[in-house]
């Protein structure tokens, strides 16, 4: 988590509103901690220096997101998240309303990744990855994606002909990349510019 240390005569509000400017946090996430105690030499002053650090928990507060947002649009839901890694956190949303949260071609459930993405990073000194799912939608499309790119490869594989799959985003992208990653008649590469980026299978050079 992010922290920073600096010396100060109160340790009020306005402490942690200095510490919220620097680390550029809600004062709501931060605490202090007293490193050191230090007075004038009549002994009448003191100061402190001390450590300020985020308070937060990107699993639960996390989750706390994701509520607002469903919240505000008038959706009830459950939502959990797991550690898939290290770096890597994986929420889970099952609601009514399912189709509502996943949008066209998934569009909406991307917006939410992104929002809970952006606001989980501005905590970590490590960028996060973040995954949000909506009903296994994406569990679903990930087979789905396995099946075509595997389809495609092996014709292009038979044929020698580069093809081209359909545009995707980044995620989509990194499912047939990786799923692709260890063929040895055909290798992988994104073109084109976002929103329109895709991914072309091309037979390898042997």
């Amino acid at each position: 988590m992010k922290s920073i240390q600096f010396t100060t005569n109160t340790l009020n509000d306005s402490a942690i509103k200095h510490a919220a400017n620097e680390l550029k946090i809600n004062k709501d996430y931060i605490e202090l901690d007293i490193i050191e105690e230090k007075k004038s030499i009549l002994g009448l002053n003191k100061s402190y220096v001390v450590e300020a650090k985020v308070r937060f928990d990107p699993m639960k507060d996390g989750i706390n997101y994701i509520k607002a947002i469903l919240t505000a649009m008038e959706i009830e839901a459950i939502v959990e998240a797991k550690m898939e890694t290290e770096n890597q956190i994986a929420f889970l949303i099952d609601a009514n309303e399912n189709p509502i949260l996943i949008g066209k071609n998934g569009k909406t459930l991307e917006a939410i990744q992104t929002l809970l993405k952006n606001f989980i990073n501005v905590f970590m000194d490590e960028h996060f990855m973040v995954l949000v799912d909506v009903g296994g939608y994406k569990s679903q499309r990930k087979k789905q994606l396995e099946i075509i790119a595997t389809k495609t490869a092996k014709e292009v594989a038979r044929t020698k002909v580069p093809a081209r799959l359909v545009k995707m985003n980044a995620y989509e992208r990194r499912v047939v990349h990786t799923k692709l990653a260890d063929w040895r008649d055909v290798q992988t590469e994104s073109e084109g510019e976002e929103p329109n980026r895709y991914v072309v299978i091309r037979p390898k050079n042997r």
